[in-house]
């Protein structure tokens, strides 16, 4: 990390601060053991992963009012993680995932600069069925449907590390597969619900996309 230009910056959810070390910006990029590269990471998406992008802000705000209650939550493509690092400041029991080798560094790092423990984190992908992350009661995740084959893999993730009921919340910024999805969902036992956020006036530019929550419940 130590050849990357940084980038530092506060997001406020009311009274409660998120500091973040974050790529300087899109051409940020350091593979010299070509790790990403034989995961399939290319040079042009490599630092995706390092800046907040609009839809990790919305999924913020939402889980910040969100009841998390006693609920396991986990993160899926977290990225800079900025939803979990907001929810281990508030004490709820997340865990985080990504496939991008540096993820991990880069929330450690944040859990830190925000002054608590470290965060539950396993590097994976949606095709991965050996993982350790088990079951969980709420999963979430932001601008996640890039390519049309996405919709399987997310969907298939999701069915294996979801309770029988669970909740389901992602934002999507508006890439033509929420639809898709939702169908793939219900398959899933889910049903689904498309809505857009409200007050969003912490963006620099209004938001066009959608918060879509699947909800399944348990049936004995």
């Amino acid at each position: 990390m130590t050849t990357l230009r940084l980038s530092y910056q506060t997001i406020e959810f009311g009274a409660t601060d998120i500091h973040l070390c974050t790529l300087r910006d899109k051409q940020e990029y350091q593979d010299p053991d070509s790790v990403a590269k034989r995961l399939g990471i290319c040079s042009a998406s490599w630092p995706l992963f390092g800046v907040i992008w609009p839809s990790s802000i919305v999924l913020a705000h939402f889980m910040f009012e969100y009841p998390t209650g006693a609920k396991r939550i986990l993160e899926v493509g977290c990225g800079m993680a900025l939803s979990s690092l907001l929810l281990s400041k508030l004490s709820v029991d997340i865990t985080a995932t990504d496939y991008h080798p540096e993820v991990e560094t880069f929330l450690q790092r944040n859990a830190l600069l925000n002054g608590g423990k470290e965060i539950a984190f396993e590097q994976t992908d949606w095709a991965n069925n050996t993982d350790t992350l088990g079951l969980f009661d709420v999963i979430i995740g932001s601008d996640l449907l890039y390519e049309d084959q996405h919709i399987e893999l997310l969907a298939g993730f999701i069915e294996n590390h979801a309770k029988p009921a669970c909740e389901v919340i992602i934002v999507d910024p508006g890439r033509g597969r929420k639809n898709k999805l939702t169908n793939r969902m219900v398959e899933f036992g889910f049903a689904g619900t498309h809505h857009k956020p409200i007050h969003t006036d912490y963006l620099k530019q209004r938001f066009k996309g959608h918060i879509l929550i699947f909800t399944r419940q348990y049936k004995a």
